[in-house]
């Protein structure tokens, strides 16, 4: 039987006691990155999100633009996963927060995906929002799934075969 002590009888880097202002800058100054990396996307993929002018006057533009930039951060946060908590699991503790919640999650945008479903279905478009929401959702769970799978692929210990041994055979 686990008691509620038993839970942090050894805390992770990420949940150590001290400041929270270097966690806050950190992620602040991720999110700043990812957010230029996902407007760098738009601009050079104007679609979706972008073809605001298309909202209104005629069928809405398919927002590949916001699929693309969440699938390939949901992949990412998969390969991030599996290399800060399984394989390096001593890098500096601000390094997830900058790269997961800061950057990853400045780069992805799961509110214009809601937004740009609303506007699809505004557009009377009700089929390509609802396979939108579909193509997302699966593409996101691929994206972290894909990412998680071929980490652990490449960062398989030396000596290590498949021969199904373990968590990295």
């Amino acid at each position: 039987m686990y008691l509620l002590s038993d839970v942090h009888l050894h805390p992770h880097p990420d949940h150590t006691e001290g400041s929270r202002a270097p966690v806050v800058a950190v992620v602040a100054v991720g999110g700043a990155v990812g957010a230029l990396l996902r407007y760098g996307a738009s601009r050079a993929w104007p679609n979706g999100s972008d073809a605001h002018a298309l909202w209104r006057t005629g069928e809405a533009a398919f927002p590949w633009t916001t699929l693309l930039v969440n699938v390939v951060g949901c992949f990412l946060m998969g390969v991030l996963t599996v290399t800060l908590k399984e394989r390096f699991t001593r890098a500096p503790r601000l390094l997830n927060p900058f790269l997961g919640t800061g950057v990853l999650g400045g780069f992805t945008t799961f509110s214009s995906y809601t937004d740009d479903t609303r506007r699809l279905f505004e557009n009377d478009q009700a089929g390509t929002a609802v396979g939108y929401l579909v193509l997302t959702t699966a593409g996101a769970l691929a994206g972290v799934a894909l990412g998680v799978a071929l980490t652990r692929a490449v960062l398989r210990p030396p000596g290590r075969t498949g021969s199904g041994r373990g968590r990295y055979s």
